[in-house]
């Protein structure tokens, strides 16, 4: 079998915050730009990896989601626990510095995990929970 990833979505509250922040905050290149206003898809992926993209996504487009829904899934992103991804850097310290200068919410700064792996963790304007690890 030969699987690979292709695409991950996250929700976005606001595009144009979003938009910013993956694009001129983590250096992500625009791909798609599709829609408009709150209903608006953006494809945004690295650019030594096109083949990989994030689709930030409106996450109450779907007619099938009620308005208690639409509640629950508004206050697990404030929260930070409704959508999340893992990305990696080369060298994180400078990195984060960057993500710090930006006025990125960091959450953890850089330290070596029980596990075997140094990262941060941050958040996107909508609340996505980001880990960034240092890559070997």
């Amino acid at each position: 079998m030969d699987i690979t990833i292709s695409k991950t979505f996250l929700p976005h509250t606001d595009p144009e915050a979003s938009l910013a922040f993956y694009r001129d905050v983590l250096g992500f290149e625009v791909r798609m730009d599709v829609g408009g206003g709150a209903m608006r898809w953006i494809t945004v992926g690295p650019p030594t990896q096109p083949d990989v993209s994030v689709v930030l996504y409106p996450p109450t487009a779907d007619p099938g989601i009620t308005e208690q829904d639409q509640r629950t899934i508004t206050e697990l992103m404030a929260k930070g626990s409704f959508g999340s991804i893992h990305l990696a850097t080369v060298d994180l310290d400078a990195t984060f510095e960057r993500l710090q200068a930006a006025d990125a919410e960091i959450v953890q700064e850089p330290m070596d995990q029980d596990w075997g792996v140094r990262d941060c963790a941050l958040r996107d304007p909508a609340g996505n929970h980001i880990r960034l690890n240092e890559a070997a």
